[in-house]
């Protein structure tokens, strides 16, 4: 009798477990509507940094499902890695992959892996198409799934949380992602509504010293639209159609922003030795304010009102490509109207979404403004 007992509670166990995963039709950022089984337990991120968003669901262990992933977050943002490793040492053994728009991503490799899902930033999806390996997918019955923090992400970036919600069976915690950041966000929008200030004019740089050559930068989504929702004018909405593109120098200087605004990181693995600044978590502010100050020396950075009023300021880049974008925002609506937003602390509401919604302990260094003074 016992051992039927024991068979019985297993059966109910086996019953339940099957009774708890649901085929779902999700419609993706594209509008692509794709069945899935969740929650799903097997996933392949087409871009490591997909795990920014991940790891406010799964905070306990944002690497529990993933089976593999794209090598661009050790080399994109390698401290956050490094920070990530030594608590999650296995994320050095994963498997990982080239991209797909650098032709280096390994389909039969996903494949092998039995993944419910593959995961992919919307900026892949015509690469992935051009080469197939959306149908190679299909053909063996594994999903993909597009969502954004890139190439729109104001627009986007809800819709994609509550995308990984869905997968990961962690909608309510999603929801709770989604009302922290538009509270956040609204607090700067309203205040700004209310008390219409003069704009500044702002020119926001692309990977600021990432190479020689000037400037790349945002036309009207990302970083652009945050300039233009912390308080500023994007002097490169009207001359760059989509998301990126590049002004050239004689723009800038025609333009002559108030504020000049670099996006930042440690790219020694992509541009070894090049004037970008190494913001991010636990930056040498040091050796940020040195290299800033060098990006003010160039030719056309030389004789704007930005650099002659002290109006440069550098942020973390990877702010452009996960869903934390309303720190960023909270920060240049301070550098652009210090007097309406002397009560916002943006390091204390990076430190709260480490605290309610990261695995990982918050470490200063994601900002810098040529003003500061810079210790260690």
């Amino acid at each position: 009798m016992k051992i039927f007992g024991a068979i019985a509670a297993v059966t109910m166990l086996v019953a339940g477990s099957v009774q708890a995963a649901e085929t779902v039709t999700i419609t993706d950022v594209t509008g692509r509507e794709v069945s899935v089984n969740v929650p799903v337990e097997h996933v392949i991120l087409g871009e490591g940094r997909l795990v920014y968003g991940l790891a406010t669901l799964d905070t306990e262990n944002p690497f529990a499902r993933v089976v593999g992933w794209r090598d661009d977050l050790e080399k994109a943002d390698p401290e956050g890695f490094e920070i990530y490793a030594a608590k999650y040492p296995k994320i050095k053994d994963l498997p990982t992959f080239g991209g797909v728009k650098d032709g280096s991503f390994d389909v039969e490799q996903t494949i092998s892996l039995q993944p419910d899902v593959v995961i992919m930033n919307v900026e892949s999806k015509a690469a992935t198409e051009d080469a197939g390996f959306d149908e190679k997918l299909e053909a063996v019955g594994i999903p993909l799934v597009y969502i954004d923090f890139r190439d729109a992400p104001m627009k986007n970036t809800e819709t994609s949380m509550r995308i990984l919600g869905k997968l990961t069976g962690k909608e309510d915690r999603a929801e709770e992602f989604i009302k922290f950041r538009s509270n956040h966000i609204k607090v700067i929008t309203d205040r700004l509504a209310k008390a219409n200030p003069e704009k500044p004019k702002v020119f926001i740089e692309r990977a600021a010293g990432y190479s020689e050559e000037c400037c790349m930068s945002f036309g009207n989504e990302n970083f652009g639209t945050m300039v233009e929702m912390a308080g500023g004018i994007n002097i490169a909405a009207d001359i760059i159609p989509g998301t990126f593109g590049t002004i050239n120098p004689e723009q800038v200087v025609a333009s002559n922003p108030d504020q000049f605004v670099g996006t930042g990181g440690d790219w020694e693995a992509y541009a070894p030795g090049m004037g970008w600044v190494p913001v991010g978590p636990g930056a040498d502010m040091v050796e940020a304010k040195r290299k800033m100050v060098a990006l003010t020396e160039r030719p056309a950075f030389r004789g704007i009102k930005a650099t002659q009023n002290g109006n440069i300021h550098i942020v973390w880049h990877q702010f452009y490509n996960s869903p934390y974008q309303f720190v960023v925002i909270e920060q240049m609506a301070k550098w652009f109207h210090p007097d309406l937003f002397g009560d916002i602390n943006p390091e204390e509401s990076f430190r709260e979404l480490h605290e309610r919604f990261l695995p990982i302990d918050y470490q200063p260094g994601y900002f810098i403004s040529i003003k500061d003074s810079a210790t260690n």
